[in-house]
């Protein structure tokens, strides 16, 4: 029985993690004890040398040393100040409003709000909240279906989880030993993506059941023009003007860029050039609809004012702080810290930054971030025993010898994780299952910045799962659990049932296994920085003309071999050289 336990000690351990964590401990003490416990058993089989777990205390302070993590609590702080300052509030009445006229139009808006936010506050409990406790009141006033206004609003909270700066991809980045950055630039695409889908979805809905998604009533419009009118073409001329803009800076970027610098640098990356045309795009929409309102010039209608001022601060937020991490100038603890100053400075435009809402957000950010550590500590012990005992490499043959090579070892991992999704969230997921599987990733040859984004739009489903998930539970929580009297329409308002919320979250969780999917079919929507391989049978070597024969073959040997010289012959040829070139220079500057 001890030679049993003593040869298969990794997957007892294994087994023993998921004994513990059904005994209902919390996650950190279950891996922490867990490791304790099979270390201790493995020293008194004589498995383990008796100085493994003196290399503990130096991974902690590993873990206390770890620039990368203190992005955790930055855009934490961010979204906090973010949401609880009215940002969300105004959003989503602006958005609101804008696609109201059309059906679908509210969930159009949450959907359109729920990405803004993710690409702002990167929590999925705030855009979760928020958008419950402002918007599913409106929509279950104007005859929404349940079930859809639920899922929409649950579905477009977890956007968090994938759009950058998201805190999932913070810590698989960490985990799986790649550049925060690169993990950001990987998933832009496929969140976006993602949100298309959900968009998608709705508009099906409107055209195939269009009670289910009603359109706003005329009175329920409330940003008019004294005569009744929209203000819509207003806003698109704005928009007209402003994209104008931003697509002709994009397409003379370079000629600036050579300007600037005076002719020393003559290429721009695709990246900066995006970032910078946006960027120049909203400012000047901003500065018109800034200028039109100081002077009272009239020539924005309230709803183009309206948007302009609601939308384009966040919309600078997400350039100031994602921009600067894609074009290399900040690194995303930098991009954070530098998100949380904008928070506050956004807050006290406001006027609604107060010591009370400073205070509850630097408490939240806290408690997330203690909570954050102490998993990781916890997995750290479990698994500096799990390596002693050569568990990754049990790990590393059990899921290489499975069949079908890298797509049989996808297939096998994502519903592993689907699966494990049901009990555990994504930062239980990312301290305990990755580290097993980034090793067995990398040796099939798999890149680890893509199979990191696939990861994270399989663990959003953590968020979603019936009857576990946490998006779920945040909504519950907000939604009207008893029949109420609505303060407009003084009509009543039937409550919102936990079934009715679990069966909304359905078709999205299917939508985000479509998502998975569509990575797993088209790698190229996950862009990475692919290196240039270089082919050494086809490196040929180009000698300069002055050193070659007369003949026509650039190849040829020269005519000529001289010796090659002495030391001191190099020397004085190389100050000549230099002497030269000084010469030069006085010369240019004598001119």
């Amino acid at each position: 029985m001890t030679q049993f336990i003593a040869q298969n000690l990794a997957p007892i351990m294994f087994a023993g993690l998921f004994v513990f964590l059904l005994l209902g401990f919390p996650v950190a003490f279950s891996l922490a004890a867990c490791g304790l416990f099979f270390g201790w058993i493995g020293i008194e089989l004589g498995v383990l040398p008796t100085s493994l777990l003196q290399a503990l205390p130096l991974r902690i302070f590993g873990i206390m040393q770890n620039d990368t993590l203190l992005a955790i609590p930055f855009f934490t702080l961010m979204g906090l100040i973010l949401e609880r300052s009215g940002m969300a509030e105004d959003l989503l009445d602006t958005i609101g409003q804008l696609f109201g006229p059309v059906r679908g139009g509210l969930a159009l808006a949450v959907i359109f709000v729920g990405a803004l936010l993710a690409a702002t506050t990167g929590v999925v409990a705030a855009s979760v909240i928020s958008m419950g406790l402002i918007s599913l009141p409106i929509m279950l006033r104007y005859g929404y279906d349940r079930r859809i206004a639920s899922g929409v609003i649950a579905a477009s909270g977890t956007l968090a989880q994938i759009i950058p700066p998201s805190l999932v991809l913070i810590v698989l980045a960490d985990q799986l030993g790649r550049s925060v950055g690169d993990m950001y630039k990987g998933a832009f695409i496929p969140g976006f993506v993602l949100t298309g889908l959900y968009a998608g979805y709705v508009i099906l809905l409107a055209v195939f059941r269009p009670k289910m998604v009603p359109a706003l009533p005329l009175e329920a419009r409330t940003i008019r023009e004294d005569n009744g009118a929209t203000g819509l073409p207003s806003l698109l001329v704005l928009t007209i003007v402003s994209t104008t803009a931003a697509i002709t800076l994009g397409k003379n970027w370079e000629r600036v860029v050579s300007w600037w610098t005076d002719g020393r640098v003559t290429t721009a990356a695709t990246d900066e050039t995006i970032v910078v045309s946006l960027c120049a795009g909203v400012l000047l929409a901003f500065v018109i609809a800034l200028f039109n309102k100081v002077t009272r010039l009239g020539l924005l209608s309230r709803m183009a004012e309206r948007v302009t001022f609601v939308l384009i601060p966040p919309l600078l937020l997400i350039f100031l702080v994602l921009g600067t991490i894609f074009l290399g100038i900040a690194t995303p603890t930098e991009g954070g810290a530098m998100g949380a100053l904008g928070a506050f400075v956004m807050a006290v435009a406001r006027g609604r930054l107060s010591f009370a809402l400073l205070k509850q957000a630097l408490n939240t950010t806290t408690k997330l971030s203690c909570f954050v550590v102490f998993i990781l500590i916890g997995a750290t012990v479990f698994s500096l025993s799990f390596q002693g005992v050569d568990g990754p490499r049990w790990v590393e043959h059990l899921l290489t010898s499975l069949p079908g090579g890298q797509l049989g070892f996808l297939i096998v991992v994502n519903i592993l994780i689907f699966l494990l999704a049901f009990f555990l969230d994504f930062f239980e997921l990312s301290f305990i299952v990755v580290p097993l599987l980034a090793p067995v990733a990398e040796k099939l040859g798999i890149d680890l910045i893509w199979f990191g984004v696939l990861l994270g739009v399989n663990m959003q489903t953590s968020f979603m799962h019936p009857p576990f998930g946490f998006a779920l539970f945040y909504l519950r929580s907000v939604a009207p659990d008893k029949a109420y009297v609505d303060r407009l329409t003084r009509k009543e308002i039937a409550p919102v049932t936990t079934g009715q919320i679990y069966w909304g979250a359905v078709p999205f969780v299917i939508i985000q296994i479509i998502m998975v999917g569509l990575i797993i079919a088209f790698p190229g929507i996950v862009s990475r920085d692919v290196e240039e391989k270089i082919d050494l049978d086809k490196v040929k070597i180009e000698m300069p003309a002055d050193v070659q024969g007369t003949g026509n073959d650039p190849f040829a040997p020269p005519n000529d071999l001289q010796p090659a010289p002495t030391p001191a012959e190099a020397a004085s040829a190389a100050q000549a050289t230099a002497d030269e070139e000084q010469k030069k220079i006085d010369d240019l500057f004598k001119k």
